[in-house]
């Protein structure tokens, strides 16, 4: 298990936003947080940790007229900790390069890969031969629906019609490095998390996964490291210090 931190970047600046409230319509979402310091803050700061694995999300859509200003954002964070961190957010085959080119580790794939709610296998082999099976992550954030976890896209507004299942994890193996998962139900709200879903990934013995979604107290995070079978890696955004939450970094890494 490791800690894997995270820079959400929205309308140009560092935030932390309650999970499905994000609307491209007036580029608007719930904000939990909204930092004074920019990405390339955070990049350093996380190297110095010496964390890795930790993901640099755009969460504009590139209509947006915010889009520049996070994609600057994000590739200043790249450049500032050189293949210490993922790019993700409405990453493509055309554009997948530049990120890696700016220093990403990996580029994280979600909408692309599907297409009228199904996935898009054409899409995925293309990201495999375009980036390498060792530098895609791909996105299987999911949401409940009739006591199923259906992966969900488009700003996590969208219900594709894919389960994730073991199966799909264990199909999916072969076109990519990791996977990272957010709970989105729970994710920005400190509630508690998605204890079903982390108990399913960690039966997993295929590639690693990161998951994400509702952890918001010290014994979350033991609890998590247990249901996970001390597999699942894990991110925390508005419950953490670095984001004005109240969980000591230090203290979550002790716990790690």
């Amino acid at each position: 298990m490791e800690f894997r931190p995270c820079i959400d970047i929205h309308n140009g600046k560092v935030k932390q936003i309650v999970g499905g409230s994000l609307l491209d319509k007036g580029d608007l979402a719930k904000e939990n947080f909204i930092s004074s310091m920019n990405a390339a803050y955070y990049a350093s700061f996380y190297e110095r940790k010496k964390l890795k694995g930790g993901h640099v999300i755009m969460l504009n859509g590139r209509e947006s007229i915010y889009y520049e200003k996070t994609k600057c954002q994000a590739l200043e964070a790249l450049r500032a900790y050189p293949k210490g961190l993922q790019a993700g957010g409405g990453i493509q085959r055309e554009n997948a390069g530049e990120f890696l080119d700016a220093g990403a580790s990996h580029v994280i794939v979600t909408s692309y890969i599907f297409s009228g709610s199904e996935l898009h296998y054409g899409h995925l082999e293309d990201m495999k031969r375009e980036v390498g099976k060792e530098q895609l992550v791909l996105d299987l954030s999911c949401r409940k629906k009739d006591g199923q976890y259906y992966i969900v896209t488009d700003r996590w507004k969208n219900f594709t019609n894919i389960i994730l299942s073991h199966q799909l994890l264990k199909e999916l193996d072969s076109y990519c490095d990791e996977y990272l998962i957010h709970g989105v139900d729970v994710e920005g709200k400190k509630q508690g998390m998605e204890e079903e879903l982390i108990k399913m990934l960690g039966e997993h013995r295929g590639n690693s996964i990161t998951y994400a979604g509702g952890v918001s107290s010290y014994s979350d995070i033991t609890l998590l490291k247990k249901l996970g079978r001390n597999k699942i890696h894990v991110t925390i955004g508005s419950a953490l210090d670095l984001f004005g939450g109240s969980l000591e970094m230090d203290k979550v890494l002790s716990c790690i």
